[in-house]
């Protein structure tokens, strides 16, 4: 059966259905409010917001579909792997859709989540597949850090032998801050260009990348059932928006993410959904000697064996 990218759309559209209904239960308060949106270049999508819940403060799990010319940065960036190179008689067309998730909550014993799955292709015949999902505890919790990670791994074994390690060192890399020399929060997977090279067929790549999106529910939801009525004082949740600011500072000035969005003239309300309602930042912040705070702040490095 052939792959096409409508049926990617209409999955993708499908796992923002359920991802919705799951945070809207764990909730138990607040609903996700919708706002569909076009792009002048092409395309559109549909962004939902949940804010001022009893567990989430804010969060969106958007669903996007956008095509046009190229971004120039896609020529300008390596990384990227997009084959040859512009010339003045073609100008190289993309088409990309994809699911991202940021969740923001009110409890600081709760973690910041984002998960983003996307496919990507090119009309001058390559494809690929891209995504992970990471979370950012304003406080870690060693067994909820164990959770987390080896649910993934399980996730990863199923496909490939490999792919766990690979993209958890993947995440440690790119949810890096290099001006704070700190990890965003404890990784989890990350990876981009999945079907490009012969590790497996991009078939089953694809059914790799679905169980990613489809993780992503009961992992949250149980970390929020765990968490949701720990009590939190002041000092903790001066502590939280310390960690947003730190989020923030990833977001804007090192995450691809929203680079593609804006300079592919996606909706910047939708883009910055990322974004904490609070945040802080204080001068030369330094926890207290064995606090808490103390303990997750050393534990912000790569390479930590979680599962």
């Amino acid at each position: 059966m052939e792959i096409r990218r409508e049926n990617i759309s209409s999955w993708l559209m499908n796992l923002q259905d359920t991802i919705c209904a799951a945070l809207e239960t764990a909730d138990g308060q607040s609903k996700f409010i919708e706002e569909n949106w076009t792009r002048e270049e092409g395309g559109g999508g549909r962004t939902r917001v949940i804010k001022e819940g009893a567990v989430l403060e804010k969060g969106g799990v958007n669903y996007s579909s956008v095509f046009g010319e190229a971004p120039e940065f896609l020529f300008r960036e390596k990384e990227h792997g997009v084959g040859g190179q512009k010339t003045n008689q073609h100008k190289p067309r993309f088409y990309a859709t994809g699911v991202s998730i940021v969740i923001h909550p009110n409890n600081p014993f709760v973690p910041i989540i984002h998960m983003n799955v996307r496919y990507f292709e090119m009309d001058t015949g390559e494809r690929w597949l891209g995504g992970g999902i990471d979370l950012s505890p304003h406080y870690i919790f060693e067994e909820d850090a164990r959770f987390f990670h080896q649910s993934l791994k399980e996730v990863c074994d199923r496909h490939h032998r490999e792919y766990y390690s690979k993209f958890k060192d993947w995440a440690d890399e790119y949810f890096f801050i290099p001006h704070r020399k700190e990890t965003r929060g404890i990784g989890g997977i990350f990876f981009d260009r999945l079907g490009k090279k012969a590790e497996m067929t991009f078939e089953k790549n694809l059914s790799f990348w679905k169980d990613v999106g489809l993780a992503f529910a009961p992992i949250y939801t149980e970390l929020i059932r765990r968490n949701k009525n720990r009590p939190f004082s002041k000092e903790n949740k001066h502590w939280q928006l310390l960690r947003r600011g730190r989020y923030a500072e990833f977001n804007l000035v090192y995450d691809k993410g929203t680079k593609f969005g804006l300079e592919t003239n996606g909706r910047v309300e939708s883009i910055l959904m990322s974004l904490p309602k609070t945040a802080g930042w204080e001068y030369n912040f330094v926890p207290k000697k064995n606090s808490p705070e103390e303990a997750t702040q050393n534990l912000l490095r790569k390479g930590i064996s979680w599962a």
